[in-house]
């Protein structure tokens, strides 16, 4: 059984919705959201972003389910990106 949709509250205060198992990359994209990127492996930490408080590494990690089905997203802010 698949699991519901869930949204997605960006930094500029617009929200998508996406299926838990996406992609963050590509459901940022397709939001109009631009995530900076480097190594695209996850060892850089250039794609940090802030899910619910939780720091996770965009170009390695998909959406996560949650109860509430609402996921607030801030971009995490590197001063040597």
């Amino acid at each position: 059984m698949a699991k519901p949709p869930v949204v997605i509250r960006w930094p500029d205060g617009h929200s998508s919705e996406a299926a838990p198992g996406s992609d963050w990359l590509i459901t940022a994209r397709e939001a109009g959201v631009a995530i900076a990127t480097g190594c695209l492996g996850g060892s850089c930490g250039a794609c940090e972003i802030e899910v619910n408080g939780q720091v996770v590494r965009a170009c390695i990690a998909t959406v996560p389910s949650c109860k509430g089905g609402i996921l607030q997203v801030e971009l995490a802010t590197d001063p040597f990106w």
